[in-house]
């Protein structure tokens, strides 16, 4: 690193004496020299699950804490107690690092401890009393919960290829399937022909071997004959003296659709299968398929209840309870001498086709006719097949919610049937992911520009292509000796809707000084004028969850997004027009949800902000293929628009999730983004509207200092705080970036560098420029900074960054004079009073704090004088009833989110 120059020592030095001068400012400080350890930071931590129930009949938890710099050291060990003091087994590892090298985030399993609160800290743990154990000396990876053993291939097609309970075969043979439909006609089709694929194991890796949590990671391509596509990466998830497993189920689509053609990949089914052996009488065998909340269809595969002769009232009771039956020669002999002409039901399908509504439907067995069984609205997901000597339960998380789903059954009449758990419906429209149209003569970029103006689309052909999104979803599944009660079915099928999540405190974050020290505070009503910005924030929050559920916004690959702008006149949002529709992650609504749950806790932000980030990590973004790393604009469909970006793909939307759940393949995302600069070579950014002529040089990349490099510093900062296998290289990109970011004559207002990729530094401008947009600080750029000054001793880019913040709401005549010339027209002035007050606390800039509030209240965004309520909508003026806002935008809420959190936090005291 290059000697700073004395000058800026010593102004730095000089902002630090200022902010001394006051009691509210956090001055600007030395933040790596030394561990800031106090007295209490290594205190006991309390965690509680989100919701109540704790962990139900759940496999297991696993959360994220962090801890304050210098607390602990990577050799810690940490013990768990309920709340009556007992020991209660954990699993911990280390998942983020300080710099200097102290525990800043620590991973914890659990797979015990009741449904109260957990008291962690640190100490020896305890071990379960039923160890997992992996196996692998043979030619299959053996895993134990002591309760439960599940054999993993290591090759070919079967994944899981048995699962026992003590000496029982519960159930073998655990694929993926895909079937694939060529070609998709818009009227009649006709004869449908369709292909099936089976997933084809590549690579098999065991990620931890207990105690009490073990991860087995598989890899491989749907094969059939010759071809191999759709790559998935499956993980299995096992805890300590548990009679169930976890899945998370990984797909990257790698096939071809294009516009305006009827041919290519078009999926038709994709789903995960099982065999169960079925070893009972087919009196004694027994089907549960979930309906709504906790309601189940619970039947017999030969069933005695409602015949015209009675076996007596025990028996009925017993078969519908799932309990082994007395002996037929003790029952009516009336029905004993006819069980031969009572059907048996070894077929069962429920479809769930929308969000609004499914059916169940059975049949005797394959070739014969269908029946109905009944339908609802929005089915749990969950299933189970067995009988009294042991049976499988299983489960689709997000089940209607990323609808269109299925649940099958099939042959379970004879000695092994088969269940399928559909991600995609068989008995859907194909998966259609062609581009929306044909481009209406928007052949270059003068007349895509054009278009722009018309619909806010970035067109260009050939870039709306789905290759390489990708889409994760989790599974449960149960190996039972016998079949489960009502109650435990419900529990079973409770931990599939909600998987039950250990969470630390609001308090215990704030603490740590995680996610930007200072930038967030517990809610306070204790003046009216904080209550009121609570209110609003609350307002904001429900009014959007009501949305997504009065618009619909559900379905595999839209749920977990929101929409950009309301349509004032259809009273509709704008799903059909450009980049109107599918929000994108654009302006950060990510980080306003998670904002919001790390000051409060509250469970229903956690899932809204949880089912987002499942959403924007994986659909909005490339995994594959030349654009793997970049992320796709706002639009009407998630891969639509021509604006490839790093601001999409930024990691630093998924950070939060990582380290509150030790999520692996968030952490999989996160870390294929640490190469994510070499995109500069095959996709500029700003291609449309150069001036100049541009072609991509690998030593002179322009990369802009805040969307851009917001997104790349962020993977980075994230392998380097995780110590990833590319740590070193990740740390020396944020150091070189940020010094030689400071070092410009301008520094962050300068706006962009060019990029050497070897050496991980930007060039020194040989001029001063103002290239200042307004998007450059509303993509986590303020919040990576906040995080950045507080790990990194460097004072200069510590002075660079304040001079930003200091200026970009300042009056024209002031940036003028501090650098030259004014920043020309921006917007977004209310969600950038978190820079000022930012950079006031920082710097003790008592003007700074004023103008904080004054942007906040009266510049552009939500005012005081908004409504603060919704209008309700009925009759012809919408598709359903319900409400509307008129006044409220995603880019302003996502900015007023922010602004209100992290202004409250910074400057509660200095409120006007």
């Amino acid at each position: 690193m290059s000697p700073i120059p004395r000058r800026s020592l010593l102004k730095a030095a000089a902002v630090a004496g200022a902010a001394a001068q006051f009691s509210w400012a956090l001055g600007a400080k030395d933040a790596q020299a030394a561990p800031r350890a106090a007295a209490g930071d290594g205190d006991p931590v309390t965690l509680d699950w989100l919701e109540d129930g704790g962990l139900g009949a759940a496999p297991g938890s696993t959360l994220g804490v962090p801890w304050p710099k210098g607390a602990f050291q990577e050799d810690q060990t940490f013990a768990l107690t309920d709340a009556d003091g007992k020991a209660v087994p954990v699993q911990t590892w280390p998942i983020a690092y300080w710099p200097d090298g102290s525990l800043k985030w620590t991973a914890h399993a659990v797979s015990s401890g009741g449904s109260g609160k957990l008291t962690l800290a640190a100490g020896e743990p305890a071990a379960p009393e039923k160890k997992v154990t992996v196996d692998k000396s043979g030619g299959t990876i053996d895993i134990s919960t002591g309760v439960i053993t599940a054999k993993i291939g290591t090759s070919g097609a079967t994944l899981i290829k048995s699962v026992t309970r003590g000496s029982t075969e519960i159930a073998k043979d655990g694929k993926l399937v895909l079937i694939r439909q060529p070609e998709i006609e818009d009227e009649d089709q006709g004869a449908v022909k369709t292909e099936r694929f089976d997933g084809a194991i590549a690579k098999v890796e065991v990620e931890q071997e207990g105690p009490v949590r073990a991860v087995v990671r598989i890899d491989g391509k749907h094969r059939k004959g010759n071809r191999s596509w759709m790559p998935f990466s499956i993980r299995l998830y096992f805890y300590a003296g548990a009679d169930s497993f976890r899945m998370v189920h990984t797909i990257t689509y790698d096939g071809t659709q294009e516009a305006g053609k009827a041919g290519g990949d078009f999926i038709r089914g994709l789903g995960v299968r099982f065999t169960v052996p079925m070893r009972d009488q087919s009196y004694d065998r027994h089907i549960r398929i979930g309906g709504e909340g906790t309601g189940m269809l619970r039947e017999a595969v030969k069933g005695i209840t409602g015949l015209r002769r009675d076996p007596g009232a025990a028996v009925q009771a017993a078969q519908f309870e799932g309990k082994k039956l007395p002996d037929p020669a003790t029952w009516d002999q009336r029905v004993t001498t006819r069980l031969q002409y009572i059907p048996e039901w070894g077929d069962y399908t429920l479809s769930q086709l929308s969000a609004d509504g499914f059916t169940l439907r059975k049949r005797t067995k394959k070739g014969y006719g269908w029946i109905g069984a009944g339908g609802g609205r929005r089915a749990n997901g969950f299933g189970y097949v067995g009988g009294v000597s042991g049976g499988f339960s299983f489960g689709l998380r997000d089940f209607w919610e990323k609808f269109p789903a299925q649940l099958d059954i099939r042959d379970a009449h004879t000695d092994e049937a088969e269940v399928t758990l559909w991600l995609w419906s068989p008995e859907a429209q194909p998966m259609d992911l062609r581009f929306y149209h044909d481009g209406m003569g928007q052949d270059t970029f003068p007349e895509q520009l054009e278009g722009l103006n018309i619909t806010y689309e970035d067109y260009e052909p050939g870039f709306g292509t789905p290759y390489g999104i990708a889409r994760t979803s989790e599974l449960l599944f149960w190996a039972n000796e016998s079949t489960p009660s009502a109650d435990a079915l419900a529990e079973q099928a409770e931990a599939v809707r909600v998987l039950p999540q250990l969470a630390a405190p609001p308090k215990q974050l704030i603490k740590a000084g995680v996610f930007g020290p200072g930038l967030y505070s517990e809610p306070d009503r204790s003046t009216p004028a904080k209550a009121k910005i609570e209110d609003h924030l609350d307002f904001l929050f429900t009014y959007y969850k009501d949305q997504v559920e009065m618009r619909r916004w559900y379905g595999f690959w839209d749920y977990g997004d929101i929409m950009h702008t309301y349509d004032n006149a259809r009273h509709q949002w704008r799903y059909d027009i450009g980049g109107y529709a599918w929000d994108n992650s654009e302006l950060s609504p990510d980080l306003w949800l998670w904002f919001a749950y790390l000051r409060s806790g509250r469970a229903d932000i956690f899932r809204f902000a949880e089912a987002m980030t499942r959403h924007t990590g994986e659909v909005d973004v490339y995994h594959i293929g030349k654009w793997a790393g970049l992320g796709t604009r706002h639009g009407v469909q998630h891969h639509g628009d021509s604006a490839k970006q790093q601001r999409i793909a930024n990691a630093t939307y998924r950070r939060y999730y990582y380290f509150l759940t030790a999520d692996e393949r968030v952490g999989d995302l996160m870390h294929a983004n640490v190469d994510s600069d070499e995109t500069f070579l095959v996709l500029d950014p700003i291609r449309k509207i150069r001036t100049e002529p541009y072609t991509p040089d690998r030593n002179a990349l322009s990369v802009g200092f805040g969307t851009d490099w917001s997104g790349l510093v962020s993977a980075w900062l994230t392998e380097w705080e995780r110590k990833g296998p590319k740590w070193e290289k990740a740390r020396a990109r944020v150091l070189s970036t940020m010094e030689t970011i400071a070092a410009q004559p301008n520094g962050f207002v300068q706006g962009t560098g060019l990029y050497d990729l070897d050496t991980g530094k930007f060039a020194i401008a040989e001029k001063p420029v103002v290239g200042v947009s307004h998007l450059s600080a509303v993509f986590g750029l303020n919040e990576l900074c906040v995080e950045l000054i507080d790990l990194v001793d460097m004072p200069r880019f510590h002075e660079a960054y304040f001079d930003y913040c200091r200026y970009f709401n300042a009056t024209k005549a002031e940036q003028a004079a501090r650098y030259g010339s004014d920043f020309g027209t921006l917007l977004l002035f209310q969600g950038h009073s978190r820079l000022d007050a930012y950079a006031a606390v920082q710097t003790g800039d008592e003007k700074l704090a004023k103008r904080a509030w004054e942007k906040f209240y009266n510049s552009d965004g939500y005012k005081e004088s908004a409504p603060w309520t919704t209008q309700k909508l009925s009759g012809p003026a919408s598709l359903v009833p319900g409400s509307e806002a008129t006044w409220v935008s995603t880019n302003d809420t996502s900015l007023y989110g922010l602004a209100a959190i992290e202004n409250l936090a910074l400057l509660g005291d200095k409120m006007p």
